[in-house]
């Protein structure tokens, strides 16, 4: 249930920062923020209910079943640390460019036009990255129920450019926000997406490490290591160029 919990939070901090009674702010740049943040939100509020078939948590994160299955009895307690108190700490820290916003009344200027296309961008390339792997989860389920072989690995569409589309394009999005905040000069509120940056970092390499412990799809997805980016969307390298820098 964390996933839609995202999608919730920084909608309210967002307006609980623009209607408190301190709040001192450009009403013009309030409306963008705001505006952008509802469309993110709703981007992967559709995202998680069309991934899951459209339930409302009727899966477990798999980082979670095995966190579960580590600690064992002591998960109850574990888990209220490490997953429920550290994602409230990490919300606050991503929307301190929210309230950020909110603190300083400065006219716009062509710094929030640059943080809203990077954060529309960010929003567009998440959405194709999320849709394009549904359509490739999609279609491997039809393979399977049909008996045919499925295929290893999705190499087309933004996924050719970097092997996680999705996590550059919500990473862009936040460090958006952080445009509008260090254009008003409160450019520590960085910290947040600085640290979600890090821990998606790690977050990348077990969702690699499961791909390379699975047989049918170690081999492909090793070659695709080798020829592809990881978050930042770049032009293909060769094998033999990777193992002659390697020499």
């Amino acid at each position: 249930m964390i996933d839609p919990y995202w999608t919730v939070i920084p909608v309210m901090l967002v307006h609980y920062f623009a209607t408190h009674p301190l709040a001192h702010y450009d009403c013009w740049r309030s409306r963008i923020v705001i505006l952008l943040t509802w469309v993110w939100s709703a981007r992967l509020t559709h995202n998680y209910f069309r991934r899951e078939r459209w339930q409302w948590g009727a899966r477990e994160d798999w980082r979670f079943t095995e966190m579960s299955q580590q600690y064992g009895k002591q998960w109850w307690w574990i888990s209220f640390f490490a997953v429920y108190v550290s994602q409230q700490m990490f919300l606050i820290g991503l929307s301190l460019p929210l309230y950020a916003v909110h603190t300083v009344n400065q006219p716009l200027s062509f710094w929030d036009l640059v943080a809203t296309v990077v954060c529309l961008c960010g929003i567009v390339i998440a959405y194709l990255a999320d849709t394009q792997l549904y359509e490739f989860v999609s279609r491997n389920n039809e393979l399977r129920g049909l008996g045919k072989p499925v295929v290893p690995v999705l190499d087309s569409g933004l996924w050719y450019y970097c092997r996680h589309p999705n996590y550059f394009g919500e990473q862009l999005w936040w460090w958006g926000l952080v445009v509008f905040a260090w254009s008003l000069g409160l450019g520590w509120t960085f910290i947040g997406a600085l640290v979600n940056s890090m821990c998606l970092a790690y977050v990348t390499r077990l969702v690699e490490d499961r791909m390379l412990k699975k047989e049918s799809r170690a081999e492909a997805f090793r070659l695709y290591q080798k020829t592809t980016s990881v978050w930042v969307p770049w032009f293909k390298s060769s094998p033999s160029g990777v193992k002659n820098k390697n020499a």
